[in-house]
């Protein structure tokens, strides 16, 4: 059984703002996450989050091992995102 994607709602806007061929590449990307999440996500140091890397962005993942799902906390930019 693979894991379930959750945005949270500023993750969620700022995708939704992006051009349509750039959502498209990043929902597919998401759909490879979810069905094995530990080759893709790595340990963000300092943090409970792990992250993710989908070329000029990056994702700060909270993941809910009994539940099985992925909650998409953070999604910005490269430069943007780790000064959170």
């Amino acid at each position: 059984m693979s894991y379930e994607g959750k945005f949270d709602k500023k993750a969620e806007k700022f995708l939704f703002g992006l051009s349509e061929k750039e959502i498209n590449r990043i929902i597919n990307k998401f759909d490879q996450i979810k069905d094995n999440p530990f080759r893709y996500l790595e340990h963000y140091e300092g943090q409970d989050y792990s992250k993710i890397r989908i070329g000029d962005f990056r994702a700060l993942v909270d993941m809910d091992k009994n539940n099985k799902i992925l909650w998409i906390r953070v999604f910005d930019k490269r430069g943007r995102i780790y000064k959170r």
